[in-house]
Order: C-alpha cells, then sequence, then structure tokens
C-alpha cells in the first residue's frame, strides 16, 4: 500500500510540470496576449447614406381646406312628379345633354294638349274677328255700317288677339315643363352623388343628383385672420392631400375673399393646382403652406434624425466610424418634411439615412462597392 501511495504521487508531479511547460510555450503566450478578437465592420451600400447639403427651406401661413370642383351642380326637380328612372349611378362619366333622371310626364302632357287646342281655338277665334272687322270697315266706308258696329268688331278682333298671345304663353309654358321632366347633364363631367330612386315621389327642390367636372378640382383653403396680411394673389402654395400619402401638390393663389367667416374668423382662399397630376377624387382634405419665404440652408432629411427627449442626433461616418452627433434644427420645411440644420453638422458631411437604435458609437463601418454587391447577389 505504501508502495503505490508513491508512485501516484510521482505521476501526478509529472502531469502537472508537463501543463505547466505547455503553457510557457511561445505560441501560448501570444495566442494569451491577443485578447478577444474585434467585432466586424458594419456593411453599408451608398443608398444607406445621405450627404448634407444646401437646399431651400420655406416658411409661411399654414392653410387647410378641402379639395374641391369649381364646375360642379346640384340638379333639383322642377316639376313635382314620380320619378320612373335613373339612368346613372356614382361614378359614371357624362356628357352634356345626357338623360339622367326621367320623371313621370302623364300630366303635364296632358296639360300641353290641351294648352295647344285652346291655341288652335284662339287662332281660329282671332281669324275670323279681323274678317269681321275687315268686313265691317268696307261698309262703313260705304255707309252700309254704324261707327258702333266698327267699334264692337275691333273690340272683339282685339280681345281674341289677347286670347292667342295667352294661350301661345300656356303652350311655351307646358313645354318647358315637359322638358323638366327629363334632368340632363349641365356639361362633361362625372355624377358625384345620386340621391334619388326610381319610384320616389320627386317633390319641387328635391335634391335629385350632383354632377361634377373633374377636370377644374382646386384647393379650397382657410387661412387665420391674424395671417392674412402674409398672403397675397399669385403666391405659391405647397400641400398634401389625405389619401395621397406624401405625394406634394403646388398651386397658385387665385381669389381671396374680401370677409372672414364670422364664426371661425378664417379667410377663404381659392388655389388653383400647378400639377397635371391632380386628385381624382373631390372632397378630400387637404393641408399645408402659403409659402411667404425661402432661404437656402444646410437640410437634413428627418429619417436620419434620432430624438432622444429634447436632443436630435444624426449618426455621422467619418474615418471608416460612427460618430453621434447632436444637432440643433429649425422649423421643419412643410414640402418635404427636411429641417433646416442650425449646428452640428457642416456642409459635405454623411449621414446614415435610417439609423437604427442598435448602433453604438464608434463602431467601424465598411462602404460596399457595386462589384461586391452584384457578387452578393449572385
Amino acid at each position: 500500500m505504501r508502495r503505490a501511495s508513491t508512485l501516484l504521487i510521482v505521476l501526478t508531479s509529472c502531469l502537472l510540470a508537463a501543463c505547466q511547460k505547455g503553457a510557457d510555450a511561445p505560441g501560448n503566450v501570444a495566442k494569451a496576449a491577443a485578447g478577444p478578437a474585434e467585432s466586424p465592420a458594419i456593411l453599408i451600400a451608398s443608398e444607406d447614406v445621405q450627404s448634407i447639403h444646401n437646399g431651400s427651406v420655406t416658411a409661411g401661413t399654414a392653410i387647410t381646406g378641402t379639395i374641391a370642383p369649381e364646375r360642379r351642380a346640384d340638379l333639383r326637380a322642377e316639376v313635382s312628379a314620380v320619378i320612373l328612372q335613373v339612368l346613372k349611378e356614382n361614378g359614371e362619366a357624362v356628357h352634356r345633354g345626357d338623360l339622367l333622371i326621367r320623371l313621370d310626364d302623364t300630366a303635364i302632357r296632358d296639360g300641353l294638349t290641351s294648352a295647344e287646342a285652346s291655341e288652335r281655338a284662339s287662332v281660329q277665334a282671332l281669324d275670323q274677328a279681323e274678317r269681321q272687322y275687315q268686313r265691317l270697315k268696307t261698309l262703313r266706308a260705304s255707309g252700309m255700317a254704324s261707327a258702333q258696329q266698327v267699334d264692337d268688331a275691333e273690340r272683339t278682333r282685339n280681345n281674341a288677339q289677347s286670347d292667342k298671345v295667352g294661350a301661345q304663353s300656356r303652350v311655351v309654358q307646358a313645354r318647358q315643363q315637359l322638358q323638366r321632366t327629363e334632368v340632363r347633364a349641365p356639361f362633361d363631367g362625372v355624377v358625384s352623388e345620386r340621391k334619388a330612386s326610381a319610384g320616389d315621389t320627386a317633390a319641387i327642390g328635391k335634391e335629385l343628383v350632383k354632377v361634377i367636372d373633374p377636370t377644374s378640382i382646386r384647393f379650397e383653403g382657410f387661412v387665420s385672420s391674424d395671417k392674412i396680411s402674409t398672403v397675397k394673389l399669385g403666391q405659391n402654395v405647397s400641400f398634401r392631400v389625405n389619401g395621397y400619402g406624401q405625394q406634394d401638390f403646388t398651386g397658385t393663389i387665385k381669389r381671396i375673399d374680401a370677409a372672414a367667416d364670422p364664426i371661425t374668423r378664417q379667410v377663404a382662399v381659392i388655389v388653383n393646382f400647378n400639377d397635371k397630376a391632380q386628385p381624382s377624387v373631390s372632397g378630400l382634405y387637404a393641408e399645408g403652406r402659403v409659402e411667404t419665404s425661402s432661404s437656402a440652408v444646410l437640410i437634413l432629411p428627418a429619417s436620419a434624425m434620432i430624438s432622444n427627449g429634447d436632443h436630435t442626433y444624426a449618426w455621422q461616418i467619418k474615418d471608416g466610424a460612427l460618430k453621434k452627433k447632436e444637432v440643433v434644427l429649425g422649423q421643419r420645411d412643410p414640402r418635404h418634411g427636411d429641417y433646416p440644420i442650425v449646428s452640428g453638422l457642416v456642409d459635405g458631411d454623411t449621414v446614415l439615412r435610417n439609423p437604427q437604435s442598435s448602433l453604438k458609437d464608434g463602431e467601424k463601418v465598411q462602404m460596399l462597392s457595386a462589384n461586391t454587391l452584384a457578387k452578393k447577389g449572385n
């Protein structure tokens, strides 16, 4: 037993000596001194960066309102009748003179027939009265009729002439009423709202259908009365329309109302579109600014900003590394959403377009070339 214990101690001592020798080897010392491996650089492409340069920033009065057509017609019933047929639906294109709604014309047509019969009778009565008057005038010249007979014949002739005029007027009125049983488009456009259906009773003044001209779309906006002194005819207006995303529209002020709304204290302003591409739907909400002034300053896109409380930062790329730079910005440009840079960056600086929250100050970055991107795509 004692000899076995001695052998175990010797073997343990040999193993410890071998381990110490391996640790003291030159190769192992070099590996230990190297420390942990560096993190790889962030790979970015040219579309991930934005160069800071001078741009124009506009300032002006806020304007809000609605997109509406200049040419619009609210067609109403001009006669009281039952609606027989509705030929156009919402959104359908129409041409001037197209039949939109047909009303029951039975009673009006009967009235026209009666008026035409009265007109014929009055024409015949006038013709007879005229012949009688001329006959008596001839007889009076030869002494065979009295002056009283001539006067009576003339009075009868004049009354018949008045009856004829009244009958003709009733015929014209009946024909106009008959035409009003057919509601037609007043101009080329689109049916924007149908408010009647077949079988409805259309009283005089009832709304039937609305027609708009989509080519006459304009911006009907409102400006606060305390800012109206800065708004002038011919000024440019930049705005966006609800439903058209980030698409920017421009226009020119065509008219400024002479009186403010007594309730809202806002002044109506009419803006014509400068763009050929216009919204095809009326009634949409729009907002923007009247461009009262413009200046050239350094521009920072909103996508390149990171906000933290009252502080705003941008990730600058310099000497192959990221640097978190605090920037001071001016008032947002309503046309594009960009901000003027007051301090923090200079002309020619490069920043990340859409920085992530996981980035760290001092991280290495590497720009990918077009060839590298092509290889990665393959």
